[in-house]
């Protein structure tokens, strides 16, 4: 039951992480839906479980070097653990199996992965005009924007699993910035762990999910990871994100048409 290619592409994919640090999502569900005639709802609640498991190991290595702030993820979690719920539930009422599903995901994947790509052409361009528009936040609003950032997150993720790597990271620098990048990274990384389980349990409770997939997807992604940040380490940041730009907009332009 295990498929040589899906753990072709669980390198490749492990690979580009290791290498950009954005998440999976950004490439495993435009593959295995573009690729193999996944899908668009099984693609998702796939990935999603095969995000959970990948994110708990390096949740498990921020916590140990104690970079995970774990009042954000709190945060986080407020608002995306129940919208996550009542988002499965509202494809659950409009029929995953369907065509309303498909375009549905389609649409919102794409646009996820453009937004992704303008969040890693334009990062610098976003922090520097927030930092001179708005500033720093009071405790109070902070607080409620990550809840409500959390919200946008758990919507964003259970229909399209894209969203918890670079439109995390970004957002969460904008509302911490006094935060040390390493604990944002780790924070988002804590916060992606219940957020892509509890989305991948409900699209598995709707059917939408391939353990035969998933199996050979983790087979290939361990040593792809690996690989990755070995590569990532002798190449310009710049280069790296504007090729990954590059190719999530063209991925998004292929989903539409």
């Amino acid at each position: 039951m295990i498929n040589p290619l899906y753990i072709l592409s669980g390198f490749v994919v492990g690979a580009l992480v290791g290498m950009t640090g954005v998440g999976g999502g950004s490439f495993m569900t435009p593959l295995l839906i573009l690729l193999f005639g996944v899908h668009p709802a099984t693609a998702v609640g796939t990935d999603l479980l095969y995000a959970a498991i990948t994110k708990s190991g390096g949740t498990l290595v921020h916590g140990l070097y104690r970079t995970i702030d774990w009042r954000v993820v709190g945060r986080l979690a407020t608002g995306s653990i129940p919208a996550t719920c009542l988002t499965i539930l509202l494809l659950f009422h409009a029929g995953l199996s369907g065509d309303t599903s498909r375009v549905l995901i389609n649409t919102v994947l794409s646009a996820a992965l453009i937004l992704t790509a303008c969040v890693l052409i334009f990062r610098s361009a976003i922090l520097n005009v927030y930092a001179a528009l708005v500033g720093e936040l009071g405790q109070r609003a902070t607080k409620l924007f990550t809840i409500a950032f959390g919200a946008v997150l758990g919507v964003l993720v259970s229909v399209s699993s894209v969203g918890a790597g670079a439109i995390g990271v970004t957002a969460l620098l904008l509302l911490y910035p006094n935060l040390p990048m390493r604990r944002i990274v780790g924070s988002d990384i804590a916060h992606a762990v219940p957020l892509t389980l509890a989305g991948g349990i409900g699209h598995w409770i709707l059917g939408s999910t391939d353990w035969h997939i998933l199996f050979s997807l983790l087979l290939g992604s361990l040593p792809g990871v690996l690989l990755g940040g070995h590569i990532s380490v002798q190449m310009p940041d710049k280069v790296l994100r504007l090729v990954l730009a590059t190719m999530l907009i063209i991925v998004a332009g292929k989903l539409v048409l």
